[in-house]
């Protein structure tokens, strides 16, 4: 039996203006899966992130959030629909405390699941747990990424999309972010991350899509990917 589809493109176009950014992007996250969107800077990674979250609406092309077609969907629908999403400037409420920022977010799940809550959250993150009466403008970046993602898990989504959540962050707090990410997949939440960083990438990642200027030009396992020095020097060299 194959994993169950929870978010997908199917042959998406995205413009911004008369600029047009993708073409013809189809990608698809199962059930409990951790998917890699690789690219350098500019390919159009942010871009998928924003159009499956309702943000870049596609002109053409199906967005599907369990099995449901989404395309045209104003963002909050996807979100409830199912659809977590951590932006790249994390967007934290700066002058509420760490655990009003939790609150604000939380609700029930699109089958009426109430796992996420602040003792799970706590437990899976306990950076956090000190920092509950902290106001979250005084955090550290690293800090403020993991208090994002913390947010979006309260809204119990079924998947949930990680726009480079590596960036720019200390090396502790990176191992820390994938230690997180692992323990999302064991929990069968699916995950789609967008990255530049390969090796953080291949530490977390069950599989990946490698885009360029728009296109996607390689899907399969990281193992295949590891193994195919062509693509990598081609599509993920600096």
């Amino acid at each position: 039996m194959s994993a169950r589809e929870i978010v997908a493109a199917d042959g998406i176009d995205v413009f911004y203006g008369t600029s047009q950014i993708l073409f013809g992007v189809s990608i698809c996250v199962t059930e409990g899966q951790t998917m890699a969107l690789l690219g350098r800077n500019g390919a159009g990674k942010s871009t998928t992130m924003k159009a499956l979250a309702g943000i870049a609406p596609p002109s053409r092309g199906v967005i599907r959030v369990l099995g449901k077609a989404m395309q045209g969907a104003k963002p909050h629908s996807i979100a409830r629909a199912g659809l977590g999403f951590v932006p790249e400037d994390r967007q934290v409420f700066p002058e509420h405390s760490v655990e009003d920022n939790l609150l604000i977010a939380a609700k029930k799940g699109p089958d009426g699941q109430d796992y996420w809550n602040l003792s799970r959250i706590y437990e899976m993150l306990p950076l956090l747990a000190p920092l509950k009466d902290r106001m979250a403008g005084n955090l550290s970046g690293g800090e403020q990424q993991m208090l994002t993602i913390a947010r979006t898990l309260m809204g119990n989504p079924s998947c949930i999309l990680l726009d480079e959540p590596s960036e720019g962050l200390a090396p502790v707090i990176v191992d820390q972010m994938a230690a997180a990410i692992r323990e999302l997949k064991t929990e069968g939440l699916a995950v789609l991350l967008s990255e530049q960083n390969l090796h953080f990438a291949t530490e977390v990642s069950d599989r990946a899509y490698i885009i360029e200027k728009g296109h996607i030009r390689f899907s399969g396992t990281m193992a295949e990917l590891a193994a195919n020095e062509d693509v990598r020097a081609q599509y993920l060299a600096v």
